[in-house]
């Protein structure tokens, strides 16, 4: 079997001794090496996190196969508090819609089924180096590319239906942005640093979707608690940042847009 072949569901089944064998199979393929492996808990069973380095970048193996994404409303319910929360950004005139149900259905994208490749991406986003139509070729030109959406929503939640990678709350006593001891600022069940800042704004293949963060914009403009932590809620494209970003200014400020890297294997 194609190691780009192996399933989520496979990978949780393996020994650590059949696991590391395969992530130092993963490695050779990419002439790098395994710099981490060890094994936690996610979602009610082990699942095993490997780190591979090559050229110095770092990149965390991300199982594919058949995988739910997208994010369930119709089976989800809000807090009372966040309920309560979002009122008083509509009070002040933000928001999508009359409740945080409509206004997720305008940001989140649908649940839905996919098949995804296996493959290696980046434990950390970088930053752009020119305009988003360059980054394939410069990517291209060090054998890396950009991520699809969907593979970005994978690796982001990990097999978790949560809205955020770590769950369905989020503290609401604060906003994301200058918040060391939040959840955001964990490594996610595969090892990535990834949604952790809603000032950052990850592109992909795909122009219809920006992740992981929205610029700042929820934060600088006051929107309330919920409203400036969901940028970082695994499904959100922040359509108004696409907007942005693909719109004419969006190329001035191309510095402060970032990718995540992806080795094919």
């Amino acid at each position: 079997m194609s190691l780009a072949d192996l399933t989520l569901d496979q990978w949780r089944c393996f020994e650590s001794t059949t696991a590391q064998r395969v992530a130092h199979e993963a490695a050779a393929l990419v002439n790098g090496r395994v710099t981490d492996f060890e094994t936690v808990e996610h979602l009610g069973a082990p699942l095993h996190r490997v780190r591979i380095e090559r050229d110095g970048q770092e990149f965390a193996l991300i199982p594919g196969g058949p995988v739910s994404l997208g994010f369930d409303l119709d089976t989800w319910q809000p807090t009372p508090e966040q309920t309560a929360d979002y009122a008083e950004s509509l009070e002040q005139d933000f928001g999508y819609g009359p409740d945080l149900r409509a206004h997720l259905a305008e940001v989140l994208s649908p649940r839905r089924s996919v098949v995804l490749a296996t493959v290696l991406m980046a434990v950390e986003d970088e930053n752009l180096t020119g305009p988003p139509a360059d980054v394939p070729a410069a990517l291209a030109a060090r054998d890396l590319r950009m991520p699809s959406s969907d593979e970005w929503e994978h690796a982001c939640g990990a097999g978790a239906d949560t809205l955020f990678r770590w769950g369905n709350d989020c503290p609401l006593d604060r906003i994301p942005y200058g918040d060391h001891t939040g959840p955001q600022n964990q490594l996610n069940a595969f090892g990535l640093r990834i949604a952790y800042d809603t000032y950052r704004a990850e592109l992909t293949s795909e122009t219809t979707a920006v992740h992981g963060g929205d610029g700042g914009e929820s934060v600088c403009g006051g929107y309330g608690h919920m409203l400036a932590w969901l940028p970082l809620a695994t499904a959100n494209r922040n359509p108004s940042m696409v907007e942005f970003v693909y719109g004419p200014d969006g190329e001035d400020l191309c510095q402060d847009f970032s990718t995540r890297p992806v080795l094919t294997l």
